[in-house]
């Protein structure tokens, strides 16, 4: 078996998480969380999308929770008139797709609810 070892550039990878928090960077953060390029905040929720315009990415995965879920119009129409693609999925997904998409360099950023 061969092991890379894996470089992140800018934004930080999710490094775990469990019943109502994330581990990002090495940092415990409760509740839903925001991972973007220029750093990690506490996420709104479904009526948070001031962080859409000028946001350096090209897709945000949505972590909607334990299960998958629709994402509300109103916000999918927010974040792709930015310019952004919206991907939802369950939380734990789409932290591992984040992560793998991370680790390739790609520009992507992580809205996510907890489990």
């Amino acid at each position: 078996m061969r092991l890379n070892e894996i470089v992140y550039t800018d934004a930080l990878p999710v490094d775990g998480y469990g019943p109502g928090f994330f581990r990002i960077g090495g940092e415990r953060i409760d509740g839903a969380v925001l991972v973007l390029p220029d750093g990690v905040s506490g996420w709104g929720g479904w009526e948070d999308t001031g962080f859409a315009e000028g946001a350096a990415i090209d897709v945000l995965f949505v972590g909607t929770g334990a299960e998958v879920a629709h994402v509300p119009a109103g916000f999918r129409a927010v974040i792709e008139a930015a310019g952004i693609g919206v991907e939802p999925m369950a939380s734990p997904a789409a932290c591992r797709t984040y992560n793998v998409l991370l680790s390739e360099g790609r520009r992507v950023g992580l809205a996510v609810l907890p489990v």
